[in-house]
């Protein structure tokens, strides 16, 4: 079957994600981009040397990974057929709720401190997230549809080599934005946040 209306849904349940997060962001208190501000100071103070250490390595591979992994390990399931949704909805949310906060506090400048921090793992997750949430979405359909066929005769659910091929494809490619986050969004925060907190 085409990936298409697959594709379609989840860019609507994202969409609704990230409309639902600028809502919600809406409703921040103003208090709360002071402590953002603060506490970004303090970043900016106490990161003149930083080195990679094991957890920055631990949390970078996290974001990295957690909602493209997620996205196909729900294709072995027949609940993904609603969770696949959820975690589209839940990524838009989080992401857009997280870059309003910077454009409240910083105004004009908060769009570029929210591609500092945010731009380099957006432009690899989201596309592997896609990527591997439509045919995870398909499987679990397929097995859904298996376990409540009511008796009707459907076709077996097989993982053939090209969705293993994917998973490599996409896992090489997150490890790369791992590697490149790890060693350069440090030095274009400080960057841009030197610009804009002076």
């Amino acid at each position: 079957p085409s990936p298409l209306p697959g594709l379609l849904f989840l860019a609507v349940c994202f969409a609704g994600g990230v409309i639902l997060g600028q809502v919600l962001a809406a409703r921040v208190p103003g208090e709360t981009g002071a402590e953002l501000r603060q506490y970004l100071n303090d970043y900016v103070q106490l990161s003149g040397e930083t080195s990679v250490s094991p957890g920055t390595v631990l949390s970078t591979v996290v974001l990295y990974f957690r909602y493209p992994l997620l996205a196909f390990l729900l294709g072995f399931a027949s609940i993904g057929v609603v969770l696949l949704p959820v975690t589209a909805v839940a990524f838009g949310f989080f992401l857009s709720f997280s870059v309003c906060c910077f454009t409240a506090t910083f105004g004009a400048d908060g769009v570029l401190l929210a591609v500092a921090v945010f731009g380099l793992r957006c432009a690899v997750t989201l596309p592997v997230f896609v990527l591997l949430a439509v045919p995870s979405l398909g499987t679990s359909a397929a097995l859904a549809s298996l376990s409540f066929g009511r008796g009707r005769r459907c076709a077996a659910v097989t993982y053939g080599r090209t969705w293993w091929r994917r998973l490599a494809l996409c896992g090489g490619v997150l490890l790369v934005g791992v590697c490149v986050d790890l060693f350069c969004s440090p030095w274009l925060l400080r960057f841009m946040l030197g610009r804009i907190l002076t």
